[in-house]
Formats: structure tokens, C-alpha cells, sequence
């Protein structure tokens, strides 16, 4: 068991421009993702421009904090990391 539980969450603000870009990143990332989750609103014939996508990640702490450089070089997304330690 990892000594910390990460979760990873991005703020996409243009999904149409950024989406691409980000799923590369995520891709060549993949063997550290868990679990992914992405949100968005949609009503109708709406379909928002902005979403959150949340990571549950695993393996190694560098290169979580890579992809998350990556992802924040990318013009219109933010990304916020929360740990949560576990009692031994």
C-alpha cells in the first residue's frame, strides 16, 4: 500500500481547444492513473466549454508531479493536487 492517497484534480476552461493535448499527457501518464473521472455540464443541446477531470493516482510521486507540470503548461487548466496520509 502507498504510504499517501493522491488525488489529482484539473480545471479544464476550453475542453474543444485543450482536450487533445491533455489526453496525451494523460495517456503517456496512464499506468499511474487509477481511477478517472471527468465532469462536465450538459443540458439539452448544451454542452459545457469548461470541465474538471479527477485522478486517483499511483506509483511515483516525480512523475505525478511531471504530468501535472505538463498539464499546467497548457493555457486555460489548472491543476490542484490533494494527499491524504494513512496511519501505520
Amino acid at each position: 500500500m502507498q504510504d499517501s492517497h493522491i488525488i489529482i484534480g484539473i480545471h479544464v476552461q476550453n475542453r474543444v481547444q485543450n482536450a487533445s493535448d491533455i489526453q496525451k499527457i494523460l495517456t503517456e501518464h496512464g499506468c499511474s492513473i487509477k481511477t478517472r473521472l471527468g465532469l462536465h455540464e450538459v443540458q439539452g443541446n448544451f454542452c459545457a466549454a469548461g470541465g474538471i477531470i479527477i485522478l486517483e493516482m499511483v506509483g511515483d510521486v516525480p512523475e505525478m508531479e511531471q504530468m501535472a507540470k505538463r498539464l499546467t503548461a497548457i493555457d486555460g487548466v489548472d491543476v490542484q493536487k490533494m494527499v491524504f496520509g494513512h496511519d501505520q
